[in-house]
């Protein structure tokens, strides 16, 4: 599908269309942006055609090497950078390929992205926000930021109730320890994709081709960033000690039933020692007298309580 936001000669208002056609009938100076979300070859073409310069393809903006997150041309500036999107239980990457050029920007996107619908919304309410498509980059951007500050607010949450059942001993199990383990790894996944976007607004700094007014708003989004980092690392330490704490309770759990399943051995040893040497074939003590059945029972019990009061007595009961 292809999207492109331009300002109309006579109203000034932000007008979007979806026909590659479109592009016949329009200056460069009148468009924001261009939108290519999972877009045809003949979209592709057309919107290269128009910009005059060659949008990076799916592998290309794909790429993890550092020196392909971002790069430039004498005409263009290119960044890839990976967009979060949280499921029910684990989290994505999704990649998006970014290019500005001409004060244009160009977006390259495979899937949905909360960013681009909200931003789409905003572009249309207020028009003259946004004047060139290095506005509309940064604005998205913030937009990002703003959403990963939510999933970790979010997340900040999910290990406070975390933290209480443990401190409650509800559900410390074998799942809650794997629970804990999922939401490690979310953690994870949104510092690398903040950390992502602290690496392409550092590159954009050092840029001569992004305008020089502009370069504030870069730097308060840096220092959002390095916040929300701080954030990140504190949350992976709580989760890291939860973990700790909840196989120290299952160790513990354990150690009680090994113990039992001990104490219960040590104080049944005695009378099976007793009835092991009575069960022999051979003339013993304390027999043929008529009493030999109670006499047996009698040393169990006896051997049993000295053996209880001994464990009851060292508190190992």
């Amino acid at each position: 599908m292809l999207e492109i936001f331009y300002r109309d000669k006579g109203t000034g208002q932000i007008s979007v269309s979806q026909s590659v056609g479109a592009f016949d009938g329009l200056r460069l100076e009148d468009v924001l942006w261009i939108d290519l979300f999972a877009p045809t070859g003949d979209e592709k073409r057309g919107a290269e055609d128009f910009v005059g310069t060659v949008i990076q393809s799916r592998a290309q903006a794909e790429e993890i090497e550092s020196s392909s997150r971002f790069s430039e041309s004498e005409s263009a500036i290119y960044v890839n950078t990976n967009f979060l999107i949280p499921g029910p239980e684990e989290y994505s990457m999704e990649t998006v390929s970014f290019m500005l050029t001409k004060n244009i920007l160009v977006t390259l996107r495979e899937c949905p992205l909360r960013s681009f619908t909200d931003l789409q919304r905003r572009i249309m309410a207020f028009p003259k926000m946004y004047q060139n498509g290095f506005i509309v980059f940064g604005s998205i951007l913030e937009q990002r930021i703003d959403l990963d500050a939510d999933m970790i607010e979010l997340m900040s949450k999910e290990i406070e109730q975390y933290s209480r059942k443990v401190s409650l001993g509800e559900d410390i199990n074998e799942e809650f320890l794997l629970d804990i383990n999922q939401l490690q790894e979310n953690t994870m996944l949104v510092r690398e994709n903040i950390v992502d976007k602290q690496r392409i607004i550092s590159s954009l700094l050092k840029s001569n081709k992004y305008p020089k007014s502009l370069l504030p708003k870069l730097n308060v989004m840096l220092k959002d960033i390095s916040s929300l980092i701080n954030h990140t690392n504190f949350g992976f330490e709580r989760l890291e000690y939860l973990q700790n704490t909840v196989v120290g309770l299952i160790n513990l759990e354990q150690n009680k039933i090994m113990k039992i399943f001990t104490l219960v051995s040590l104080l049944f040893m005695p009378p099976t020692l007793i009835t092991g040497f009575y069960g022999m074939n051979v003339i013993l003590p304390l027999t043929d007298t008529g009493w030999d059945a109670a006499i047996v029972i009698l040393l169990m019990l006896v051997s049993f309580s000295v053996i209880l009061l001994i464990f009851r007595k060292r508190k190992m009961l």
